[in-house]
């Protein structure tokens, strides 16, 4: 057989579901019942071989038929999972020679009648393939959430074998380096499929010393014991704790679900206390106890100055960011300090690390430079920041202080005290509301984006702060000397 690429990413599609289609009248008339079909392929030539991947159902009309065995022998050497044989306008029936020739060789042969195109064919086997990939995808779906849950748990690593052992119905094991069991779930297995499991284990994480000449381990391996299967993974963390299972059948999905599995049991398995880890969490007991937070930030790496940066960020697709986005968001970021809410990732960046570059498939917001007691503002800037970059549709905000000029005339105190006599009579809502319409030039739209509110929420808020300010918010003036007042008031 030829050498074959991978798959198409999408289950093979029994042979049985496509003689069902009753539209088709698609007939069995030699070979064995069963067959998996990869791909649909049509060909005239007397020798296709070359042009095969294995897997096909091939579909040709015989019109260069001539020595049926030697034909049948070549789709067979080249992996072709059925022949399809369609009858007129070469031949009025399928030729004897070719029924014994499938049959010998045990090649499904399908009839293939007069009115049936070949493209009808075709059409069908695609469908089906598409029926069952949506198939798989919601049945794996179901089983990341499943088991996202179980990780959840109090008990996690527990819980995510149980389900784990629920969604492929079998048997899951978690080993130890030494092979000892650390924890187990489903039906027990027999003694022979233990005993395979236990070999198959040394495959992906062996016990014997490493050499320059040693062949880095397979970070998974499967086998067959008396119709079980079998499935070992090495987890990540450097700890040689090996995921096994034994399952009854092999469904399209299962491996990836149990990779789903694997990422779980290598975070909850990982050892969580190293110099990072520690410092982190003496940082966290420390802030409980009520220590400043300047004081906390060299736990954290960071410094004394202005050491810190804030990072806000979103889906650019509008999808709920998940702990493990959030995570990879920040290890990209350069930072493992991260958080994560409904919808925004938010990143504490220690450290002088430079301009923050945008994140494909993010929208971020950025704040300036900020000391630990002044971490509150940073964070508002930058999640102003990524309402502005929302607003405008671009991949990066960053947030842009007053830069001096006229500004700078006016003594900080007196125009601190000018902007809160100013802007009294608005509330915090109306007052930022105030802020992102000036900021975005006032653009209903843009700021409805930003704020997350409707359009007309934006109006009737603005209106209400021309009514209260009782100014005519149309007027250049007046706008510049507000901007003025809300840059003092968030300074």
């Amino acid at each position: 057989m030829p050498d074959s690429p991978a798959g198409p990413p999408t289950p093979p599609i029994p042979l049985t579901e496509l003689l069902a289609r009753e539209e088709l009248g698609l007939r069995r008339i030699a070979g064995p019942e069963h067959a998996d079909l990869l791909w649909v392929h049509t060909s005239e030539m007397a020798d296709p071989y070359p042009y095969l991947l294995g897997g096909e159902l091939l579909l040709t009309a015989g019109v260069q038929l001539a020595d049926a065995d030697t034909y049948v022998a070549r789709l067979a050497q080249a992996g072709a999972s059925a022949l399809g044989f369609g009858v007129a306008p070469v031949h009025d029936t399928v030729p004897r020679a070719l029924v014994e020739a499938c049959e010998r060789h045990g090649l499904p042969l399908i009839e293939v009648p007069p009115e049936t195109r070949f493209t009808a064919i075709a059409r069908a086997v695609w469908r089906l393939m598409a029926e069952a990939r949506h198939r798989e995808l919601r049945r794996v779906t179901r089983a990341q959430q499943a088991l996202a849950t179980a990780a959840a748990r109090p008990d996690p690593v527990p819980a995510v074998l149980r389900q784990l052992a629920v969604q492929l119905d079998g048997r899951a094991e978690l080993l130890t380096a030494d092979g000892g069991v650390l924890h187990a779930a489903g039906g027990h297995a027999a003694p022979d499929v233990r005993t395979a499991l236990a070999r198959l284990a040394r495959v992906v994480s062996p016990t014997a010393p490493s050499s320059p000449s040693r062949k880095p381990s397979p970070s998974s391996a499967t086998d067959t014991r008396g119709g079980t299967h079998l499935f070992t993974y090495a987890l990540g963390g450097g700890q040689g704790l090996v995921l096994t299972l034994a399952t009854p059948r092999r469904d399209s999905g299962d491996h990836t679900v149990a990779g789903i599995a694997v990422v779980l049991l290598s975070l909850l398995t990982a050892p969580h206390q190293g110099a990072d880890a520690a410092g982190r969490s003496a940082a966290l007991v420390r802030l409980l106890l009520g220590a400043a937070p300047q004081d906390v930030a060299p736990l954290l790496d960071g410094g004394d100055g202005d050491d810190w940066t804030v990072v806000h960020a979103r889906r650019a697709d509008g999808t709920p960011p998940g702990s493990l986005n959030a995570g990879a968001l920040g290890a990209a970021l350069g930072s493992a300090l991260s958080d994560v809410d409904r919808e925004t990732v938010r990143v504490l960046l220690p450290g002088h690390q430079g301009a923050v570059a945008p994140q494909p498939g993010w929208t971020l917001g950025v704040s300036g430079p900020s000391t630990a007691a002044a971490l509150p503002d940073a964070d508002t800037q930058a999640s102003r920041a990524l309402g502005h970059a929302e607003a405008t549709r671009t991949p990066l905000g960053t947030h842009r202080p007053g830069a001096g000029g006229l500004a700078d005339l006016v003594p900080a105190d007196r125009a601190e005290a000018h902007a809160r006599a100013l802007l009294a009579p608005l509330t915090e809502p109306l007052a930022e509301t105030l802020r992102c319409w000036l900021s975005l030039h006032g653009s209903w739209d843009r700021t409805a984006v930003a704020l997350k509110v409707h359009r007309n929420t934006v109006r009737q808020r603005i209106a209400r702060c021309a009514a209260l300010l009782d100014v005519d918010l149309d007027d250049m003036d007046v706008r510049t000397e507000l901007w003025f007042a809300l840059r003092r008031r968030t300074a």
